[in-house]
């Protein structure tokens, strides 16, 4: 587990490839391995954290993140970035607590099927101590990513209010 000077690093990188560009991004805080950041060019804020590190053959560096967008009144939306790049069609599942959640995506990316799934995984994300998404590459291999959750709660909390002045 790295210490928490690498993962403060990791998060800040983390943030930088969820936004695909580079922007004025303020940091609303670190929670455990989350941290929340705010974006008011666009404007959007997000709780986003890396996978657990890993010493497996990666495509991707992997994070979960939850984002809001006001102007689009989309509120704690969930995305994966996966470590590998998935087959075409391979199913993609998450595990969180006692639940089994499929998802959507490709490439190496993976979102909720939909509104309820998306809430639900929220929901559990708020109780539950990690979550694990699974799936295959393209070469047939099995492969997943685990996040640990401590900190998830406070840092997607953070992100609502750091957007709640955001329209």
């Amino acid at each position: 587990m790295p210490g928490p000077f690498a993962r403060v690093i990791a998060i800040i990188c983390g943030a930088a490839a969820f936004s695909g560009v580079a922007q004025a991004r303020d940091s609303l805080g670190l929670y455990g391995d989350w941290g929340a950041f705010r974006d008011p060019l666009v404007p959007r804020c997000y709780a986003i954290a890396m996978a657990e590190p890993s010493t497996l053959q990666r495509d991707y560096q992997p994070y979960a993140a939850i984002g809001t967008w006001p102007k689009r009144s989309a509120r704690n939306q969930v995305h994966f970035r996966l470590s590998r790049k998935m087959a075409d069609g391979a199913p993609i599942v998450l595990r969180i607590g006692g639940e089994r959640i499929e998802l959507t995506g490709g490439g190496g990316d993976a979102w909720p099927k939909g509104d309820s799934d998306n809430a639900a995984i929220v929901a559990a994300m708020r109780s539950a101590t990690r979550l694990t998404v699974y799936s295959r590459d393209t070469k047939g291999r099995r492969f997943s990513n685990t996040w640990q959750l401590a900190g998830a709660a406070s840092a997607m909390d953070a992100a609502a209010i750091g957007c709640a002045r955001l329209r």
